[in-house]
């Protein structure tokens, strides 16, 4: 409860009537909305089209409820957005040619908190665009990651491990922004240090539909045994770990192509003798 009450403060008091009244900040029910520029420290990077229709649709017969937030642009006559950005796609599709907003004083720094304190609040980002959002502050702004847990209410290891998923490879990434992994399949994923290995652990994940814990069991079977033996092994190169990833897809199970001293090896990896079988009936 705490958490949510950290939360909502930043966007409650930018719309509160006392925040109106304060000289930093001014209330317009009927803002042309042509002088409203997208807020560039967005974190959100996709919105469901079928969701901007319903909502362009409410909008059309009730008008837009809550105000959008907007600052003033120093280098021209428009303003940038700070929180509402399906309100104002939505309106834009609906038509409209005035929005009411609260127009309020903001550092780059302010924008892109609030704009994250608005989405956590409303669920609205997918790991990936926390992660992005969380290492911008971070880096850009230089917060600490502790600094970071205390303005989104959440713990500072969360924050660290969302930071974490930057460093899937972007063949994964894409599976995590379509919402076909979770973060827990991802944190799995990342337990794989061979990068081929993960993006073809992460194509079977994906096409079998497995669970996070199921797939923590495929990354401890693909790490297993690894140690000593693979001193002999020669670094894989671009065209190896090309036909990795090839027959990976193509058998539909994880396989992993090693050159070595003298030739090399192929490694298929199962999970069950049906596997197996399965496996068998598509080589022989």
């Amino acid at each position: 409860m705490q958490n949510n009450q950290r939360l909502g403060k930043g966007l409650a008091a930018l719309i509160s009537t006392n925040e109106m009244e304060n000289t930093n900040s001014a209330y317009n029910p009927n803002f042309d909305i042509n002088k409203i520029e997208a807020n560039p420290y967005q974190p959100r990077m996709h919105i469901d089209p079928e969701e901007l229709i319903d909502i362009a649709d409410s909008i059309r017969e009730h008008g837009v409820i809550q105000p959008l937030i907007i600052t003033k642009n120093k280098d021209s006559e428009k303003y940038f957005l700070i929180a509402g950005e399906r309100r104002l796609r939505a309106s834009q599709l609906a038509g409209l040619k005035t929005v009411p907003v609260v127009i309020q004083e903001s550092s780059p720094q302010d924008m892109l908190e609030l704009a994250i304190i608005e989405n956590i609040q409303r669920k609205d980002l997918n790991p990936l665009e926390e992660a992005y959002a969380f290492k911008k502050m971070q880096d850009e702004f230089g917060i600490a990651q502790g600094d970071i847990a205390r303005k989104v209410g959440l713990s500072r290891v969360a924050i660290t491990n969302k930071i974490r998923l930057l460093l899937i490879p972007n063949e994964v990434k894409e599976d995590i922004l379509n919402e076909k992994l979770s973060e827990g399949h991802a944190r799995a994923l990342l337990g794989i240090k061979d990068k081929v290995s993960l993006i073809a652990a992460a194509d079977l994940v994906v096409k079998r539909g497995m669970s996070v814990r199921e797939t923590e069991a495929l990354v401890r079977k693909i790490n297993f045994g690894k140690g000593s033996t693979t001193r002999n092994w020669k670094r894989s190169d671009e065209e190896t770990d090309n036909y990795s990833r090839l027959l990976s897809k193509k058998l539909g199970y994880t396989a992993h192509i090693s050159k070595m001293t003298k030739g090399g090896k192929v490694v298929i990896r199962y999970n069950t003798h049906k596997e197996l079988k399965e496996l068998m009936e598509k080589l022989i």
